[in-house]
C-alpha cells in the first residue's frame, strides 16, 4: 500500500464502534435473497459475506422491513424482521458471525416504509403516505394519510428491529431513510407534509418520526449502540414528479441545502451517531442512484457542507469506486468513510486490490443498472451486469474443469472475451480468432462518449485479464467453416455480435447517412444539423452526446415515447430523457422517415401529417440483427458448438455477458 491510498485503511469510531477501514459498502436492496420466513436466505449470506472477505470494513444492509399490516409489500422482495422474528434471527446472527470473521462490522438497514414512492405493483394495500398526496409513479392515485396511531406504531415497529438486531449481533443499525423521498423523508419534507397532529407542522416538527426513533432505540439499548441515519442533504426536486440536473438552474420545491444543513444539526442532537449522506428523491431519481451520465463523487461538494455543520462522521457514497477518488475525499475530510456501493457487486474484492495495489485488477461498475437496480425494478434477483456471480456466490462461483478441453472462441467483443476468461480460468486451452485487429466489439463504439469510459475500462480489464490467464488471442484472421475444421477444438464458441439494421429508405444509401457505430468514430463526417433515427437507448445517448458538442438534433421514433424499445431501468431512463428536454433535442415520436434527400429529411407522424426537416447527417440507430451466418455453416459438424451473446440475440452487455459465463462454466 502506498501514502495515495492510506487515508482508506485508516480506523474510524462510530460511537464506540472502532471500523477497522474507511471503506464500507453502502447498502443496496438485496431484493429476492429472501426465503419463505421474509428472511435472509443462505444465497444472501454468501452475498455479504463475499464483501467482508473482500476487505470491506463496515457493511451495511439493503432495508429490512419492520411491519407489512400498514404498507403490505409483496412476499419475495424485501427481508421482513416482523414476519417471523425466530426465524429471521437464525439466518442473520450466522450471517453475522461469518461476516465479522473477517474482520468486517456489519449494520443492519431498517426501513419504516416507502409511503408514496412504492412502486404499486410491489404492494397489496393502498400507498400511504404523511398527508394526502399524489402517488409518484401513479399521480392520479391520491395516498391514504396516516393516522397519528399509525405512525406511533410503526415508529415503535422501528425501535423493536433495533433492539432484535442488536441481539441478533449486528454491530448497530442504519434508520431508512430520510432521504430519496421515502416514507421518514416525507415527513420531514413541506412539500408532502401537511400535518396538523405532532408529526407536522415546523420543521423541528416534521423530524419528530426521524428524532423519536434514534431517541426509542437509544432509550432501549446502550447509549453507545450506533444508530446512523440514511439522510439526503437535498432533495433535487425541481417539481412534483420532476428532477433537476446537474447545472441546471431551478428552485428547490424539496429541502434545500440550507434546510438541509439545518435538519442535520437537529438530528444529530437527537441521537443519531452518523450520517449516511446522499442526494436525490424518487423525482431525481438519477441523484439517488446516479447512472453513468453522473459524475463520479457527484454527492461531495454537498456533504463536505455537512460536514462542516455535524461533528459526528459522514459516510458518502455516489460513484466513489474510483480508488483515487475514494482515497482523496478522506484523505481531504471532504468524508469519513468512502461507501462503495455497484463497485462492490462488480468487484467483491475491490477494498483488498486498492490496498495490495492491483487497481488495474479491479472489474470496473458500468452504473448501467441492469443488474441491480434494473433487476429489482422488474421483479428478479438482485445480481450484477459484469459480475454474473453476484448474489449467487457458491452456486456461480468458477470451479476447475474435469477434463482439459481445447476452446475454440470466434469473435473478439464482450460476449467473447468473457467466455474466454472463465474457459481459461477454469483449466481450458482457448484460442481466440477476430477479423479486427483489436477486441472490444461494438463496445468500442458504445464507449466514445465520456459518460461512458467506464466502459472503455472494461475493455481495457478484459485485455488484461485474457493476457494473464494466457489466451491465444488471435487477431485479424477472421474465422470460417475451413478454419474451425482446421483448428479441431473440441467445442467452438461462436460471439459474432450484431449487425446495424438498416432500414428500407429512399436515400439510405447516401453518403451523408451513417450507422451509430460510425458516428461514434467517426465525429469528423457528422455535421451541425443531425436526424437520429431511432429513440432507443443507442438513438438517445448519441444523440445526447452531439447535443453537448453543440449540434441541432432531431430524433425520429416509431414507439409512442423514447425507450420504449429496450427496458432501461428508470433512473437511467429518467436522466436521459430530462437530458432530452435540458438540450433541447428535438424529438418525433409515432413518425417514420420516408425519405432521405441530401439536405432534408422526410419525416411522416401516425396521423399522415408530413415534415421536412434540415439535415446534413443522418444517423441510424434502429437497432441490430443477429449476426449468425457461421453458426448455420458449423451448428452441424462433428463438434460440440456454441452460439452466445448479440448472435444468440440481440441485447444488452449484461446478458452478452452472462450468457458467456454460463456457457463457459459449464464445459
Amino acid at each position: 500500500m502506498t501514502k495515495n491510498y492510506d487515508s482508506l485503511f485508516k480506523p474510524i469510531t462510530i460511537s464506540n464502534l472502532e471500523i477497522k477501514n474507511r471503506i464500507g459498502m453502502a447498502p443496496m436492496a438485496a431484493s429476492g435473497l429472501i426465503n419463505s420466513d421474509n428472511a435472509f436466505d443462505q444465497r444472501a449470506v454468501e452475498y455479504y459475506v463475499e464483501r467482508a472477505k473482500g476487505g470491506t470494513g463496515l457493511i451495511i444492509t439493503g432495508g429490512v422491513e419492520v411491519e407489512n399490516t400498514i404498507e403490505q409489500t409483496h412476499t419475495g422482495i424485501f427481508q421482513n424482521i416482523s414476519t417471523n422474528p425466530t426465524a429471521f434471527k437464525l439466518t442473520a446472527s450466522e450471517m453475522v458471525e461469518r461476516v465479522q470473521a473477517h474482520g468486517a462490522k456489519i449494520f443492519l438497514q431498517l426501513t419504516m416504509g416507502f409511503g408514496r414512492s412504492l412502486f404499486l405493483d410491489l404492494v397489496d394495500s393502498h400507498p400511504v403516505a404523511p398527508s394526502a398526496v399524489s402517488h409518484f409513479s401513479q399521480p392520479e392515485i391520491t395516498c391514504r394519510e396516516l393516522k397519528t396511531e399509525e405512525v406511533e406504531f410503526m415508529i415503535q415497529k422501528m425501535i423493536d428491529a433495533a433492539v432484535l438486531a442488536e441481539d441478533i449481533g449486528f454491530d448497530g443499525v442504519e434508520v431508512h431513510a430520510m432521504h430519496e423521498g421515502y416514507l421518514i423523508d416525507q415527513f420531514a419534507l413541506s412539500i408532502f407534509n401537511n400535518r396538523t397532529d405532532k408529526y407536522g407542522g415546523n420543521l423541528k416538527k416534521r423530524l419528530r418520526v426521524a428524532t423519536e426513533i434514534v431517541e426509542g432505540i437509544k432509550k432501549k439499548l446502550d447509549r453507545d449502540y450506533p444508530v446512523i441515519l440514511r439522510y439526503g442533504v437535498k432533495s433535487c426536486i425541481k417539481d412534483l414528479h420532476q428532477g433537476g440536473l446537474p447545472g441546471e438552474d431551478y428552485q428547490e420545491k424539496g429541502r434545500t441545502l440550507a434546510e438541509g444543513l439545518e435538519a442535520a444539526a437537529i438530528l444529530e442532537e437527537a441521537g443519531y451517531d452518523a450520517f449516511n449522506a446522499d442526494l436525490g428523491s424518487y423525482e431525481a431519481l438519477y441523484w439517488a442512484h446516479p447512472p453513468a451520465y453522473m459524475d463520479h463523487g457527484l454527492y461531495l461538494p454537498y456533504v463536505q457542507k455537512l460536514k462542516e455543520v455535524v461533528d459526528v462522521p459522514i459516510l458518502t457514497a455516489g460513484r466513489l469506486d474510483d480508488p483515487e477518488l475514494a482515497a482523496r475525499s478522506v484523505g481531504e475530510s471532504q468524508i469519513d468513510m468512502a461507501l462503495i456501493g455497484r463497485g462492490l457487486l462488480a468487484d467483491p474484492d475491490w477494498p483488498n486490490k486498492v490496498r495490495y495495489q492491483k487497481l488495474d485488477k479491479i472489474r470496473p461498475c458500468l452504473a448501467c443498472h441492469d443488474g441491480c437496480m434494473g433487476r429489482l425494478e422488474s421483479g428478479k434477483k438482485i445480481s450484477c451486469a459484469v459480475n454474473p456471480a453476484c448474489g449467487r456466490e457458491v452456486e456461480y462461483s468458477i470451479d476447475p474443469a474435469l477434463k482439459e478441453k481445447e476452446i475454440m472462441i470466434v469473435g473478439g467483443g464482450i460476449a467473447a472475451m468473457e467466455a474466454a476468461r472463465v474457459s481459461a480460468l477454469r483449466g481450458h486451452k482457448v484460442k481466440l480468432y477476430e477479423k479486427n485487429d483489436y477486441l472490444g466489439g461494438h463496445l468500442i463504439e458504445a464507449s466514445v462518449p465520456e459518460f461512458k469510459k467506464d466502459e472503455r475500462k472494461l475493455i481495457q480489464w478484459y485485455k488484461k485479464e485474457l493476457t494473464e490467464l494466457g489466451v491465444n488471442i488471435n487477431l485479424k484472421q477472421e474465422a470460417d467453416q475451413k478454419l474451425i475444421a482446421e483448428v479441431s477444438p473440441d467445442e467452438v464458441i461462436i460471439a459474432a455480435g450484431a449487425k446495424a439494421n438498416i432500414p428500407s429508405i429512399s436515400g439510405v444509401e447516401q453518403e451523408n447517412v451513417i450507422t451509430a457505430c460510425r458516428a461514434l468514430m467517426n465525429e469528423d463526417q457528422i455535421g451541425e444539423k443531425v436526424v437520429i433515427l431511432g429513440g432507443g437507448l443507442v438513438g438517445v445517448e448519441t444523440g445526447v452526446w452531439l447535443a453537448e458538442k453543440g449540434k441541432e438534433i432531431t430524433i425520429v421514433e416509431m414507439m409512442d415515447d423514447l425507450l420504449d424499445s429496450v427496458f432501461v431501468s428508470h433512473a437511467n431512463s429518467d436522466m436521459l430523457k430530462d437530458l432530452v428536454d435540458f438540450h433541447q433535442i428535438d424529438v418525433k415520436t409515432e413518425s417514420s422517415i420516408l425519405k432521405i434527400d441530401k439536405n432534408t429529411v422526410s419525416v411522416i407522424s401516425k396521423n399522415f401529417s408530413r415534415e421536412n426537416i434540415e439535415a446534413d447527417t443522418v444517423i441510424i440507430a434502429a437497432g441490430y440483427k443477429e449476426n449468425k451466418e457461421l453458426y448455420q455453416q458449423v451448428k452441424n459438424m462433428d463438434l460440440k458448438v456454441n452460439l452466445i451473446g448479440d448472435s444468440k440475440k440481440v441485447a444488452n452487455i449484461m446478458y452478452s455477458i452472462w450468457d458467456a459465463y454460463e456457457v463457459a462454466k459449464s464445459i
